[in-house]
Order: structure tokens, then sequence, then C-alpha cells
């Protein structure tokens, strides 16, 4: 790993690090954002991102005398429209030249594309607009998520050109390549942020930036945003981490950008760490925290825009407290159109297999009916503003977690349990992109998987096997190997942590401790070969189906005879759905609590390689011509994969 200043003018070796935000992330549907007062784009120039041309200041009558006639022509129309595209290049290619914000090390954009556009005040993402005149063109790509908001209208170079960076990135590079680095962003705090006084004595700050082959105009709008929107005499670092990237452009096109803007900003510090192998993102954030030198340390994602007055609102926190490791709320970036939605304050949870969500706050401070204040969280999503000496001082990041996912869930435990507090604070809010697709890895499971057991086995004591049971494996050689955790042992009790039955009860009451589950994993009928399946979804009918042992198979069988097929929630506010007797040929499955007070049987008697009888109806769960039946018992026996404790 290296790091180095980047106002030095020696070569910097190249490195970097593996991921990025939280997959699996459950979000609830986005709060209605207000509309910006800001001249948009389309205001300050000609351009219409979307591919269209709106009649421009250097618009001719020769040329408005084409575009009437090409309409009547399908060949003249195509060359009406690349005169207008090349006439818009020209003009733009004048702005860019004027402009002295870095932009000369752009690359050059291939001919029909449009313009990027340089850095103006104010700016902010355009509306799309259908031109009447314009004749729809095709879609390339008509199944691709990237086009079912965004794109009316565009030219197919610029639809191949935008799907491609798309697949690329998760998000609509092709856009935000085109967008002002400085665009304004709506101010989704609530009023009574806005009359908030912070002290002046606050910690100093460095804020931290992960990736790993990001777009390269994301990373310069985080950067701008940063430097632009928080105060010059907090700010004393900025430091990228780069998890070893394979692209081009953030070498030294990042470089020169980042060259730039520290001559604007002299007293700003700016360094670069470069792992020299992909690392993974736990590991990349304690690299970022190694490098900083400032009171507090800011761990970001880099495809993010922080909004204004964010920083006050964290640091002021911290200074009442230096053992809360805090958070802010985190407003939605659309992947397709990069508009930002703003999402109301929330605490940061978990379920068994760890993976995050967003669930309201505590009773407690709901009846405090003030949005702008601070509230409790179990856990933190990934972006992380804590004091940097009691980060190291707890052990910062688990650097044995790889890829992505589960390190978050980690600190949130390892803060509580050992002494600290974690609190989301609504009045500092960062936009972020949340991709459609993960680039870095097509399917996360498998290291999530490795990820969450690693965090059970250091931290969770008895409930650890909740993992297990999440996951569908067995308690023992299950085969995943999640590394050396005698360190992390070891510092636990160095820590003197408590214990997580303690953090259950106390911290994260919500969360079912799963005690009365005994068996679970795939239920078959060793008679038919077939294995009891949740069946459609909406619908209330189990099936028999051929077994596989995903999802819709996941069967958890209780000591008091409850069977859930489909999944157990992971928190008490969720209702778990029972097989039933309701008197019908056919078992139901519905709502346990709601099966009751219709009347249905939802015990049942079992034990493993025998019958599954019913314990009111004592009739048995059965197959025939392969169809799940209710009816009178005749033997059938039934296997479930894995037991939990004795039954």
């Amino acid at each position: 790993m290296i790091r180095t200043n980047i106002s030095d003018d020696e070569h910097h070796q190249e490195g970097c690090w593996t991921l990025l935000k939280k997959a699996g992330r459950k979000v609830r549907a986005p709060a209605r954002t207000r509309s910006s007062t800001s001249r948009t784009c389309e205001q300050s120039s000609t351009q219409d991102v979307t591919g269209g041309f709106a009649p421009g200041p250097g618009t001719t009558a020769t040329a408005v005398r084409q575009r009437s006639q090409a309409a009547t022509t399908h060949t003249r129309r195509k060359v009406n429209v690349l005169q207008a595209f090349e006439q818009k290049q020209k003009t733009m290619q004048k702005m860019l030249e004027e402009d002295r914000e870095g932009w000369r090390a752009a690359a050059q954009i291939k001919q029909l594309s449009v313009k990027k556009q340089p850095e103006r005040p104010n700016a902010e993402i355009p509306d799309q607009q259908k031109s009447p005149k314009e004749k729809k063109s095709n879609k390339l790509f008509p199944d691709s998520a990237l086009f079912k908001v965004w794109g009316e209208n565009l030219p197919e170079d610029v639809q191949t050109e935008a799907q491609s960076l798309y697949m690329k990135y998760g998000y609509n590079a092709y856009l935000s390549d085109r967008l002002p680095l400085d665009r304004a962003l709506p101010d989704t705090r609530d009023k009574r942020c806005l009359k908030k006084i912070y002290p002046k004595d606050l910690p100093s700050l460095a804020v931290v930036l992960i990736y790993l082959n990001e777009a390269l105009s994301v990373i310069k709008r985080a950067l701008r945003s940063i430097i632009d929107r928080t105060s010059k005499n907090l700010l004393k670092e900025i430091i990228l981490v780069d998890d070893n990237s394979s692209n081009d452009d953030l070498k030294e096109d990042l470089d020169a950008y980042i060259k730039t803007i520290q001559q604007q900003n002299p007293s700003l510090q700016i360094a670069r760490v470069r792992h020299s192998e992909q690392r993974g993102l736990a590991h990349a954030r304690a690299s970022g925290w190694e490098a900083a030198t400032a009171d507090v340390v800011a761990i970001l994602d880099a495809h993010i825009e922080v909004n204004e007055l964010w920083a006050e609102p964290l640091l002021t926190q911290i200074k009442g407290d230096r053992t809360v490791v805090t958070s802010p709320v985190f407003d939605k970036v659309n992947f397709d159109n990069l508009k930002v939605n703003k999402y109301q304050a929330a605490a940061h949870g978990f379920d068994w297999a760890l993976w995050c969500m967003y669930e309201g706050f505590s009773d407690g401070y709901n009846k405090l009916k003030d949005a702008s204040l601070p509230g409790k969280s179990p856990s933190v999503m990934g972006i992380v503003v804590a004091d940097r000496k009691y980060l190291g001082e707890i052990g910062v990041i688990d650097k044995g977690m790889k890829v992505y996912g589960g390190e978050n869930v980690e600190l949130g435990i390892r803060v509580w349990t050992c002494g600290g507090s974690i609190e989301v604070v609504p009045c500092s809010r960062i936009a972020h992109i949340e991709r459609a697709h993960k680039p870095y890895m097509p399917n996360l499971r498998q290291v999530m998987k490795r990820n969450a057991l690693r965090v059970a086995e250091i931290w969770m004591d008895e409930y650890k096997h909740n993992i297990n049971m999440a996951w569908n494996l067995p308690f023992e050689n299950h085969g995943i190997d999640i590394g050396d955790v005698s360190e992390r042992k070891k510092l636990r009790e160095t820590l003197k942590c408590r214990p997580f039955k303690w953090y259950l009860e106390n911290v994260y009451p919500k969360l079912d401790p799963w005690d009365n589950i005994v068996a679970y994993g795939g239920l078959k009928n060793l008679d038919a070969d077939m294995c009891l399946d949740q069946g459609p979804v909406p619908g209330n009918t189990p099936i028999a189906y051929n077994c596989h042992f995903y999802g819709p198979q996941f069967t958890y069988y209780h000591s008091n005879g409850e069977l859930y097929i489909g999944g157990s929630k992971s928190h008490k506010y969720n209702a778990n759905r029972c097989v039933t007797d309701s008197g019908r040929k056919e078992p139901g499955l519905y709502n346990c609590k709601e099966a009751i007070q219709k009347g249905m049987a939802i015990y049942w008697d079992f034990t493993q390689g025998k019958e599954m009888k019913n314990k009111d109806s004592k009739k048995c769960l059965e197959i025939a011509n392969g169809k799940l039946l209710i009816r009178e018992c005749s033997g059938q026996r039934w296997e479930i994969q894995n037991i939990a404790k004795p039954f």
C-alpha cells in the first residue's frame, strides 16, 4: 500500500480495494422531494442531455427551414440532425476551451455525442423534454432498466454508449459525464435543522473516499461537493483509497484533476492510497483510517454528494461524546436519471442473514416528535463518521471481512457492546447513488454468507447459529472458511465487551432471538421424493415440488409445533406464515396470528423421518400424485435438512 500526497510530482503506483455499499439494502419508498428553484442545464445552454435538441441562439433560418422540410424525407431528416449536432459540438467545444476548471484534461467525446458540461453555479439535473419535431427513435435496449424512465429520443450510437457504461458501472455514467460537477442538490433537511446553531470549536475532519473502478465524473463530483460544502476551517484533508482500479482514467486523469483543485485550495491536504491488489471494502476503509490525521474521520463511498452543512451536525455529536459513532441520512440518487429523492431519517438495522435494512426509530424517539434530533441505531449502513482515535481504540474495521457485506453490522455490534453508541443524524444529508447492479461481483451471496458466519463466530455467542439457520447451513461442517478470528476474539476480551444477549435485550429488542426453532431447511417427503414449497406468491396454498432447497423451500419447525415455509422473519414486528389445516383437502399458508383467530389448526406433531400430523385434526400432511394434501395418515415419512436442538 502506498500513500502519496498528490502535490508531489512523482508518479504514483497503482493499487486499490473492492467494494462499495451494502447490497441487499431494503429501503422504503422515498418521500416526495421539494422542487429546486435553481436554474437547469437547459437554461444555461442549448444542450438537451436526453439527446434531443432545442433551438439555440445560433440557430439560422436555413436550419429552421431544413428541420421543417425533414419531416417529409427520412434521409434528409438524418442529415439535418447531424448538422445540428455538429453545430452544437462546435458551440460546446468553444465553451469547454474557455473553461479553466480542469476540463482541458477531459477525453474527447466521439462525434455525435453530446459534449460534457463545465461546472456551472446553481445547476441541477435537467428535466427530460421531448421535442415535438423529433420523431421518436428506436430503443435498442427496450429491456434495459436504464431506459425505462430516461433516454427518450437518443440517437442509436448514444444509446449504445450509455448502455455500455451502465453495464460497467451500474448507474448512468453517460449522463453523469454531462452534468455539472457542482450541480445544486435539493435541501432535504427538516426545517428545524435550518434554525440550529453549531459550536465554533468543532474538531477537524478527514474525509475518506473509497472506490473501485468508479466513473471518473462521479468521483470528481464527490470531491467538488466536499470542497464546496464543507467549512474550510473544519476540512483538514481528503484521502482517496483506490482498491486496485483498472480504469485508465482513474490514474493520470484523476491525478490531474486533484492537482488542479489542490492548487485552488492550497491549505487542503489531499492524499492517495492505492492498494497493490484488490483487498475489499473493509480493508479499504481501514486503509483510509490509517492515512487520516484529523480529529474525526468520515469514511464515505465515492458515489456520493454531500449536501449543505453536512459536517457540523455530525461533529457536534462527536464533540459531545467521543464514543458516539455517527451516520448521516442518505438521500437516494436514482441510478438512471441521477435525480435525488429524499429519504426519511431511520435507524439502520439488519436481519439474521446480516443484510441491511431501514427501520423506525424507537418509540421513545417518536414521542419527542422532532425529526431533526439524532436517533439511536443498532447498526450503520456503511458510511461512518467517528472520532479517529476512538475508532482505533475499538479495532477500526475487521480486515478479515472479504469483498463486501457484514462489516457494517460487525462494527455496529462492536461499538454498542464495547461501550459506545451509534446515532443517525437527520440534519446531516448525503446524496448516494444506489446502483442497479454491483459491477464488481455478479453474486454477493457467497461472500456475504462467509462474512456473516465470521461476525457470528466472534460476537454472537449462543445466538451465532441463527446465522446458519438464516442461510440454511448446518451448524457444523458447513465447509465455509471464515478466516482466523483469534485476534478479533482477543480484542473483544481486551475491551471487556458485553455479551450479545445484552445487545439483543437493550439495543436491538426488535430482533427475534429465534429461541424456539428446533429444525430448519428443506422438508422432504421420503416416499414421494418431493419437498414442501410455499407455492405461488402471492397466494395461500403450499405445494409439493421437486427439491431444490432454496428460499421458497426454507422450512422452520418450532418447539410449539408451528411450521413456517418460505423463510422465518427476523424481526418481532413481522408476521410469519404457518402451514394450516383449515378443514379442506389442501393445506393453507396463512399469517399465524390470523390463522389462530380464524380457528385454523396450525400446530403439528413431527419426528424426524416420520409423519407430519396436525395436533388438532389428527390428519397428516401427505403427497399423492404430486399434489400436497391433508388426509388420513398413511404413514408417509418426512425429513428436514437440519436439526437445531433435540425435539
